[in-house]
């Protein structure tokens, strides 16, 4: 069934951006309701070529004020949601706890309370309507480093779906028990929790998925691969937890999009999808490619800022290894990321330098003035 409104929740950030993107352009004759508190990782000119179109709206508001959310469900008569607003830096959750607690369990239940009283009003009830959560790897735990005798990581496996360069040859399955380590996924474990429970208890037609990490245009730069190509561009250190040994598999942002779109519209009722990129890296060895490709696409001599890379002191629980098994989501609706990391790097790097003005307003705190200077023309 086709969608008529679609809420979408941190449409303003960096996943959400892509999202909102994707299906304000696919979808002209459904309505797209990006709701985005507007915190410091939302970014209004992340959307700048959307704004203007006729079946967007923007509106900024928290997900935890339950009273705004079903107001919104019940005016803008939505019968679709894809829930991606949610602090999501671990070690802010380290920090501050509490926040992570209340927008991504709280928050998440606001939402779900508002969908379910709105829905059950409607004379459909829950016929062609979907509440699809977008959650994290990071509620599984963690993997151990292995290799096969005879072999050194990273090695080609078809322990999932098809070739899979790999550090160890265990994944993260949607059956796995969940394993949170930190306050982060600890929070985003309950959310999702709270979704399962509103489908088992009230009959709430949703849907969960779990995304490894996410690469690519718009990222806000306190994450790793945005941070270090601009510490390589001003020449700052390039600050490494550890001996950079933690692995994890990476993600393009665009296919992660395209997927969401498959899901929220063939996937099943009360599944849970794995969306990962079959691609693993340890973290020195994504630092050291990036700082390869910056040099490269800067015109600067071939490796010439390694000696920015700095080890520090690695992060409270940091987790050594996640790795996502994407079967179910390629044997069920045919997904494959479409990019090698290689060349998803070399996109994304690309992108940072040919929009340094974006880098610049985010890394000085001032973009959010053309949210003010947006509604202030209007």
């Amino acid at each position: 069934m086709e969608h008529k409104a679609i809420m979408i929740t941190g449409g303003a950030g960096f996943i959400g951006s892509h999202v909102v993107r994707l299906f304000t352009g696919k979808y002209p004759d459904c309505r797209i309701l990006n709701v985005d508190k507007l915190t410091y990782a939302g970014n209004p000119a992340n959307l700048k070529d959307v704004e203007d179109s006729p079946n967007y709206r923007f509106v900024r508001a928290d997900i935890c004020d339950f009273d705004t959310m079903l107001g919104l469900m019940e005016s803008e008569h939505v019968d679709g949601i894809i829930h991606l607003a949610a602090e999501s830096h671990v070690d802010r959750s380290i920090k501050d706890p509490f926040t992570f607690a209340k927008t991504n369990v709280m928050g998440t239940l606001s939402l779900l309370q508002a969908a379910r009283q709105y829905w059950e009003s409607l004379p459909e009830r829950y016929d062609g309507k979907l509440f699809y959560h977008i959650s994290t790897d990071e509620v599984y735990g963690a993997l151990t480093l292995s290799h096969p005798e005879g072999t050194e990581p990273p090695f080609s496996t078809k322990a999932s779906s098809g070739h899979h360069l790999a550090y160890g040859d265990t994944f993260f399955k949607e059956t796995d028990k969940y394993s949170p380590h930190s306050p982060y996924s600890a929070s985003k474990a309950a959310g999702d929790h709270f979704v399962r429970a509103f489908h088992d208890t009230y009959g709430l037609p949703s849907i969960v998925t779990n995304c490894s990490n996410n690469y690519g245009p718009y990222q806000f730069p306190e994450k790793l691969i945005p941070l270090f190509v601009n510490n390589i561009l001003h020449r700052r250190p390039l600050p490494v937890y550890g001996r950079g040994e933690n692995v994890r598999d990476w993600l393009y942002v665009e296919d992660h999009a395209r997927a969401i779109d498959l899901i929220f519209h063939q996937g099943k009722i009360a599944e849970t999808y794995n969306i990962g990129g079959f691609n693993e890296w340890k973290n020195i060895d994504i630092v050291r490619l990036l700082v390869k490709t910056t040099d490269r696409l800067l015109g600067r001599g071939d490796g010439e800022d390694m000696d920015l890379i700095t080890f520090v002191k690695d992060r409270a629980g940091h987790d050594l290894r996640y790795a996502i098994d994407s079967t179910k989501l390629r044997d069920e609706l045919g997904w494959e990321p479409s990019l090698q990391f290689e060349e998803g790097i070399e996109k994304t790097v690309k992108w940072y330098l040919d929009n340094q003005d974006w880098l610049a307003d985010v890394t000085s705190g001032n973009y959010l003035r053309y949210y003010d200077e947006m509604y202030n023309r209007r």
